[in-house]
């Protein structure tokens, strides 16, 4: 993900944030913000406090094999890493908003994605003078918030 998917009307108005090469992983990165998006971002915000807190659990749509059900959603899980990460992407993207003159009760995530970031390479000494692999997966995040229409 080299700059921004989104591109959007030339005369829009709308906030953007980034992180690059977060230490989350990528497909927990995905059903979050699967849940998150279109929610106003109150709502996104007090629901990534409650999973960062093991409150509410976010459903897993896609990579769900072997994952637990939780009490109203089916299987899902706490993604608390990625809660916390993405609370501070939409703080950045509220200020953002703020910069741009955008009304921020108005706003709502417009555009939540993420990809796979580079993979930071280690290796884990074992005996024998043998060492293991020990890679770690990173994850670039991109949130876009718009206002809200009134109709």
């Amino acid at each position: 993900m080299r700059g921004y998917t989104f591109t959007g009307a030339p005369n829009e108005t709308v906030a953007r944030a980034r992180g690059i090469e977060l230490r989350v992983s990528p497909k927990k990165t995905y059903e979050v913000l699967n849940a998150i998006r279109g929610m106003p971002l109150t709502e996104a915000r007090e629901f990534l406090e409650d999973v960062a807190a093991l409150k509410r659990a976010v459903k897993f749509r896609r990579f769900n094999q072997e994952t637990a059900h939780k009490t109203g959603i089916g299987p899902g899980r706490y993604p608390v890493k990625v809660a916390k990460n993405l609370l501070q992407i939409l703080q950045n993207a509220e200020s953002n908003a703020e910069y741009e003159g955008l009304d921020t009760d108005q706003l709502y995530i417009r555009v939540a994605a993420c990809a796979r970031g580079r993979i930071q390479k280690a290796n884990m000494p074992r005996a024998h003078g043998r060492a293991t692999a020990w890679n770690e997966q990173t994850t670039n995040v991109e949130i876009v918030l718009a206002e809200r229409e009134e109709s």
